[in-house]
């Protein structure tokens, strides 16, 4: 509709793809039902504003729309139609709330009039989504979607991101109404007032072995070169939550490190040999914080400053002395420019730190393994492109790259923290079809890519050109790690017989090879980089190697 038009009549789902339109949504992923035919119809009639991206299964769609929300701040789109497609969709749904993400899911939904009878794939969304979205709701009344669209862009991008859940009875998108339009959204942030960052600046300037700790989403590139700034201008080693490690540039001075998976043992103890930590946007949830253990509960061994988005996360696990609600970007952009005064203060432990990280990412001595990833990665991280967009599955092969690659602005690391399998394909074909041109990288296990990597058909149907770095050691391997530590020798349900990989990428339409050799790889990777086509390098990795700092053998011998 044009500004100060009269409305027209349209059908709900007319009515809808208009919102979708004026609110900046130019692309949604999903399975096409029955169930939201009305939808469908209506878009196409958006060629050249709007694409529909028909992924092979939900679950992808949903993890191609949240992918999208994280590289653009903006709600992915993801559109399923009702019962299985909804479930099935679910895991992305989850992976968006734990990471912080905005999505808004719409869901095709049975007749209104058939509603309570068990009617056929009938679920009451409500009721499924309510604990694993920030907003689960249904629109009965097609006059209200303009209402219910904006407040659901609001939700999904105000305060702390989340995800949206929007169910569409298919008797309501075809009701015929005249409703005028909502007006774009805007999102609601809280900032960082002068007087909290007065306090913010005086407790920072306390410490003695003072460590930051940046997180959780809503960086940009501009935000995130401004915290690297305050914290290279004052000497204050920083480092970063689990899968977040792109928000500070790996290459800066002021770089320490990340908290998650592939954290050494080291860092941890350093961690609390710090008199000061300074959390910026992260949770501090299970995974950062080691179950729990590097920041212990509700009174850590460290001055605690926590500045987080919503305020009801402050104080929700831990006890801070200054807890302040406020966006990512306002705080870095209020530090920016600060100089403390205490950076020589502060030079050696910032400087110890800094070398340590330094240390335990030199490449590995190699020789050992036929094809040893870390010393592979070591060998050509440099030479990748400084926008390179790297996703990442759920497994113990992702400590190569979370331990050797550099992270940092303006390239990505996109990667589900609520650990689910199958994620990191679908994430990188949305991420290449978001950004043509640049080099995505996707790591995933023999596991994860079974759950997905028939997405790269969806890559090659779109002309996205994703790199899929596919470990495959015929094992899940991040469980018979924990396996062989609590039952060793014990081995039950954790073994795979794999299908040909290679063969199945070419069959899709992709450039494949196998790589069994560390020598062959660099080779192998340019000719990929060169396909023009999606690709997918196959390594035969030992599954004695089980990650990046341990064998099988040495978890065996621990338990003896």
């Amino acid at each position: 509709m044009t500004e100060n038009a009269a409305p027209k009549p349209r059908s709900g789902g007319q009515v809808l793809v208009d919102q979708l339109l004026i609110h900046g949504a130019d692309c949604a992923y999903g399975v096409p039902g029955e169930s939201y035919l009305e939808v469908l119809d209506a878009l196409h009639d958006t060629k050249g504003q709007f694409t529909f991206y028909n992924a092979r299964h939900e679950a992808s769609a949903a993890d191609m729309a949240e992918a999208y929300g994280k590289l653009t701040g903006k709600p992915g789109i993801c559109m399923v139609t009702r019962g299985p497609g909804a479930c099935h969709a679910a895991i992305g749904v989850h992976i968006a709330m734990q990471d912080s993400t905005p999505m808004i899911m719409l869901v095709g939904q049975i007749a209104r009039e058939t509603t309570d009878r068990e009617a056929f794939q009938e679920v009451d969304y409500r009721a499924m989504f309510g604990p694993i979205a920030k907003w689960a709701t249904q629109i009965d009344d097609a006059r209200r979607i303009p209402e219910y669209m904006a407040r659901a862009f609001r939700v999904a991008t105000s305060g702390r991101p989340g995800p949206v859940v929007i169910a569409l009875p298919e008797d309501m998108l075809t009701d015929i109404v005249t409703v005028p339009d909502a007006a774009p959204y805007t999102s609601t942030q809280a900032t960082l007032s002068a007087k909290g960052a007065e306090a913010l600046v005086a407790a920072i300037s306390r410490a003695k072995k003072p460590l930051m700790l940046v997180g959780g989403s809503g960086w940009d590139d501009a935000s995130a070169r401004a915290i690297t700034a305050f914290a290279e201008e004052n000497g204050i080693p920083a480092c970063c939550s689990f899968r977040r490690q792109d928000v500070i540039d790996n290459r800066s001075p002021a770089y320490v490190g990340e908290l998650g998976t592939a954290t050494p043992a080291a860092f941890r103890k350093r961690v609390a040999e710090a008199d000061l930590l300074l959390v910026i946007g992260a949770r501090l949830g299970e995974m950062t914080t080691n179950g729990y253990d590097t920041v212990q509960p509700p009174n850590p061994v460290q001055n605690l400053i926590h500045i987080y988005p919503d305020a009801d996360e402050i104080g929700r696990v831990y006890s801070p002395v200054l807890g302040l609600a406020a966006s990512v970007a306002s705080v870095a952009h209020r530090l920016q420019g600060v100089n403390l005064g205490r950076k020589s203060d502060w030079a050696e432990w910032a400087g110890m730190l800094r070398s340590e990280y330094e240390a335990d990412t030199e490449s590995p001595n190699g020789g050992e393994w036929a094809l040893d990833m870390g010393v592979a990665f070591c060998q050509f991280r440099d030479e990748l492109p400084e926008d390179v967009i790297v996703t990442l599955d759920a497994g113990n092969h992702t400590g190569w790259a979370q331990r050797f690659f550099r992270f940092g602005r303006p390239g990505r690391e996109l990667g589900s923290t609520c650990g689910a399998m199958g994620y990191s394909v679908p994430a990188a074909v949305a991420a290449s079809l978001a950004n043509p041109g640049k080099m995505v990288l996707a790591m995933v296990g023999d596991g994860g890519f079974s759950m997905s990597g028939l997405e790269l058909a969806t890559a090659a149907q779109y002309g996205a050109t994703p790199i899929v770095l596919l470990f495959n050691n015929t094992i899940y391997g991040t469980i018979r790690m924990h396996q062989e530590r609590e039952h060793p020798e014990r081995i039950s349900g954790t073994a795979l017989v794999n299908p040909d990989y290679t063969a199945m990428a070419q069959a899709m339409n992709c450039h494949a090879e196998r790589v069994e050799r560390t020598e062959n790889f660099a080779a192998a990777f340019q000719r990929a980089r060169d396909s023009g086509k999606p690709a997918l390098l196959e390594l035969m990795t030992d599954p004695e190697q089980i990650s990046s700092r341990t064998t099988i053998s040495a978890l065996r011998a621990a338990h003896k």
